[in-house]
């Protein structure tokens, strides 16, 4: 552990100008709040801190960040307040403090929603001071190397398999690859023990059957450089163990067949050495195909530039090389940690408004619920990535397998919102279609148009999954408030006296409920019975009033017409109504309404919940009408049928066969009609031909 001299002198080495007086206080704090307690490993619990401020140092990170690092724990951990650190060391590093402080009370909360509290507090963080994300950081890397002194297995395997899933992502997001590299590591050691024991023991045995193999392989590239004119420092290792167990995991290979195991580094002094470099390489060991990678003219979003190629060295060894100048070395490794290097001293904030983090904040906001906000965030900062790019040649960065739709969410949340069409390379394509790097993608888009549940079904990126559920959690909401509206209305129209605005604001306050919107939406959700609403718009009117099973509604049908299947309503797949049906609906706590035929034989099984008289409104078309054929089985009978819908300007959208009896096949279409009269033309014409020898709805 570092003594607090020690700590004093690694800051003012770099920083002269650092407040030694506010250092000193600082860790003396530390020690005297955390006094006698002890960490798993039987250690004072102030090494933690101390050691966390250590990493801080070694990063060369200011003063105020060095101090938070210190006092991060004493909120969370000891009788210490915000208030007092910010009398006592400043607003600044009260503020940092707080970012890194878990929630305080969050005992109550399920394991998943402690996880996504803690996170939604340090991102928000995070976006006003990247300082926080560097402190947190280090704090779980230091903790992730004491990880084997806690006990308990299952909490273990938990810290661990949230550092894999956030904070080893993250530190990549950053660029702070050293500590992602670790932080996998030791994850990787708790996840999977018994796959790290066996790749670590075949490194070993490698490495001891090879003797100096890497140093001279690194030896054989500088002389091939120095002989070109080009001066490089080389440096080789062996890949590290968790990549080596991904790559054999995605590729299901063995150990053996791995055939990239040893990796080098070059550092040059220039960017055109790095080309140079490269070009005298391949020219004296014969390249990979496809695995050549420029991060130079084309960055990683964190930073990241480096040129990526893979050799066949002698005897048919494979081996990694990358190319990068020394400063590119020290931004790769340390990503923004060593930006803030060379901000000190000018009361410069660190630059954390990049368009990532903008990104994980949207999702912050967007989330409705604790996994919702877990799996977009890992989905946001998961690596392996594509580059895209607009007409007007702007990049983006996307996770490998994202579409159209990604894209769009990735230039603007509004143009995701709406996007109908897209263009890559000047074709139209579907909007699921997958990107592709190099691929220039133009959104067509339309002011009336919305985002669309489906698309949550192809969609790869945290923003545009949480953009596409707020969307449409916005729009369900609102039509159930619309039908809830109608319903108002209804009860309304039942009791003894007329109903204004005051009684309405009335009602919202003795129901606990936000606004009249909330109201609409409790009614038509069914979280509010008839009698609730009556009662609380006029106390006492349901006194004389039987039992809610009694009483009948007015005879006018609700319309459901300008409302969206499957946002207010759902038509249900057991009788699949069209426009022009009798129609009922089923309406339960918390589900959207169900539409039914009148004659459907669902309603006969005595289903529990309220039932409301429907219409389709005045104009309202367009539906999914089924239908059940029997086809006499010879060529051309489908082709007829396929006429026939397309005579009657009908889309099919389902077809399939479900019985083949000799000489007849039996199937079931669905079709896009616009109302019952149209659906029964298209059976008329059906029945009519000579391939039909039945035709009926379903």
């Amino acid at each position: 552990m570092l003594r607090q001299y020690e700590l004093v002198e690694r800051v003012k080495d770099y920083a002269p100008e650092a407040d030694e007086a506010l250092l000193n206080r600082a860790y003396v704090y530390t020690v005297q709040k955390h006094g006698s307690q002890k960490r798993a490993s039987g250690d004072p619990y102030f090494s933690h801190p101390v050691e966390v401020a250590g990493l801080m140092t070694e990063l060369k990170l200011d003063q105020q960040t060095i101090v938070t690092a210190l006092l991060h724990d004493t909120v969370e951990d000891t009788l210490a307040t915000i208030e007092e650190i910010e009398k006592l060391f400043g607003t600044d590093v009260a503020r940092l403090v707080d970012g890194v402080t878990k929630l305080s009370k969050i005992e109550v909360m399920t394991e998943s929603e402690r996880a996504a509290e803690n996170l939604r507090k340090f991102l928000l963080a995070m976006s006003e001071d990247l300082r926080v994300l560097l402190v947190k950081l280090a704090d779980r890397l230091h903790n992730m190397r004491t990880l084997h002194f806690i006990k308990n297995p299952e909490k273990r395997q938990r810290i661990a398999r949230e550092t894999m899933d956030i904070y080893a992502p993250l530190a990549e997001r950053v660029g702070m690859y050293e500590y992602m590299r670790e932080m996998q590591l030791l994850a990787f050691e708790q996840l999977e023990p018994e796959a790290y024991a066996t790749i670590t023991g075949r490194l070993a045995q490698i490495r001891s059957q090879e003797g100096g193999q890497v140093d001279a392989i690194a030896l054989a590239i500088k002389q091939a450089l120095a002989e070109a004119g080009v001066s490089v420092e080389v440096t080789g290792r062996e890949k590290h163990p968790y990549s080596i167990w991904k790559k054999m995991a995605e590729r299901h290979v063995t150990f053996e067949q791995i055939t990239d195991i040893m990796a080098f580094r070059v550092l040059t002094g220039t960017a055109d050495d790095c080309y140079r470099a490269l070009g005298v390489l391949h020219q004296t060991w014969q390249m990979i195909p496809g695995r050549f990678k420029d991060y130079i003219s084309t960055p990683k979003s964190n930073g990241y530039k480096s040129l990526h190629t893979a050799l066949i060295y002698e005897n048919s060894m494979r081996m990694e090389v990358q190319i990068r100048t020394k400063e590119m070395h020290r931004t790769n490794e340390f990503g923004l940690a060593a930006h803030w290097a060379y901000k000190q001293g000018g009361g410069i904030r660190p630059d954390g408004q990049v368009g990532w983090l903008r990104d994980l904040i949207e999702i912050v906001d967007a989330s409705h619920d604790a996994e919702e906000l877990l799996e977009h965030t890992k989905l946001a900062i998961y690596q392996d990535r594509i580059f895209a790019f607009t007409p007007k040649g702007a990049l983006h960065q996307l996770p490998k397998g994202s579409t159209a739709v990604d894209f769009a969410y990735a230039v603007h949340t509004d143009l995701g919102n709406a996007a109908v069409g897209a263009k890559i390379n000047g074709r139209h394509v579907p909007l699921r279609t997958q990107l592709i790097n190099g691929d220039v993608v133009e959104v067509i888009k339309s002011a009336s148009s919305e985002p669309q549940l489906s698309w949550l079904g192809f969609v790869v990126t945290g923003k545009a999954r949480a953009a596409i559920r707020r969307a449409v959690r916005a729009k369900e909401r609102a039509e159930v408030a619309e039908i809830g509206s109608k319903l108002y209305e209804e009860i309304v129209g039942r009791l003894p006296q007329r109903i204004g605005k005051k009684a309405l604001a009335a009602a919202v306050r003795r129901l606990d409920l936000r606004d009249e919107e909330d109201l609409m939406f409790a009614i038509g959700s069914a979280r509010l019975t008839d009698r609730q609403v009556m009662e609380a718009l006029v106390p006492g009117s349901t006194a004389e009033l039987p039992d809610e099973p009694e009483w009948t509604r007015t005879e006018r049908a609700i319309s459901i017409r300008g409302l969206t299947p499957g946002m207010g309503f759902e038509l249900a797949g057991c009788c699949h109504p069209v426009p022009g049906d009798r129609i009922v609906g089923l309406r339960r706590p918390d589900h959207k309404v169900e539409v039914h035929t009148i004659d459907c034989l669902t309603l006969a099984s005595g289903i529990d919940a309220d039932w409301l008289d429907l219409s389709w409104g005045e104009r309202t078309t367009g539906a999914i009408g089924r239908l059940q054929l029997v086809l006499y089985n010879r060529p051309g009978t489908l082709a007829e049928v396929t006429q026939i819908f397309a005579g009657n300007r009908a889309n099919v959208t389902n077809l399939q066969m479900v019985q083949r009896d000799e000489p007849f096949g039996t199937y079931e279409v669905d079709l896009e009609v616009n109302d019952l009269a149209h659906l029964t033309r298209i059976i008329g014409a059906l029945r009519a031909s000579e391939a039909v020898a039945e035709a009926k709805r379903i």
